[in-house]
C-alpha cells in the first residue's frame, strides 16, 4: 500500500502545481473579471442545466436493457455538442476565419445522426446476438437448418 500512499501525494502536488498555474494565468489576463465570469457562468451551466437534465435522462433509461449502450451514446453526443456549441453560440464574426470555416449547425446536426444510426445499429446487433443464444443458433442466422423461420420467432418485438 506504500505505492497508492505515494501516487495519492504526487497526484496531489501535480494538482496544486496545475491550480497555481491556472490562478497566475488568471491573473495575468488582460480581463480577470471576465475570465472569473465565464467559469461562474460554466458553473451555473453545469450545476443548474447539464447535471439535472443527465440525472432525468438517467431515470427515463432506469431499467432499460441496453441502458449502457444509451448513455454510451448520450455522453458522446453531450461532447460533441459541448465541444462545438460555444463556436455556434457566440455572437458576430469569428475573431479568427479559419475558426467557422464550415457550417458547424449543420455538420453537427449530421454527426449526430451519424451517432444516433450507429447506436441503433448496435442496439439492433445486440439484440440479435442475444436472441441467436436464447434460440441456440451463432447469431449469422440459419439455426441448424431443421427449424422453420416463424418458430424462431418468439414475438416479443
Amino acid at each position: 500500500m506504500r505505492t497508492a500512499g505515494t501516487s495519492r501525494y504526487v497526484l496531489g502536488g501535480l494538482g496544486v502545481l496545475l491550480i497555481g498555474i491556472g490562478v497566475r494565468l488568471v491573473v495575468a489576463e488582460p480581463d480577470p473579471a471576465g475570465v472569473l465570469l465565464w467559469l461562474a457562468g460554466a458553473l451555473v451551466l453545469h450545476d443548474g442545466i447539464l447535471a439535472p437534465l443527465v440525472l432525468a435522462v438517467g431515470l427515463l433509461l432506469v431499467g432499460r436493457r441496453r441502458r449502457g449502450t444509451l448513455r454510451g451514446a448520450l455522453v458522446v453526443a453531450g461532447c460533441l455538442v459541448l465541444v462545438t456549441l460555444p463556436l455556434l453560440v457566440r455572437p458576430g464574426a469569428p475573431p479568427n476565419p479559419s475558426a467557422l470555416p464550415l457550417p458547424y449547425g449543420r455538420n453537427l446536426a449530421i454527426v449526430l445522426a451519424v451517432v444516433a444510426a450507429g447506436t441503433i445499429a448496435l442496439v439492433l446487433v445486440q439484440r440479435r446476438r442475444e436472441r441467436a443464444q436464447r434460440d441456440g443458433t451463432d447469431g449469422r442466422g440459419g439455426g441448424d437448418g431443421g427449424e422453420d423461420a416463424d418458430d424462431r420467432r418468439d414475438g416479443d418485438d
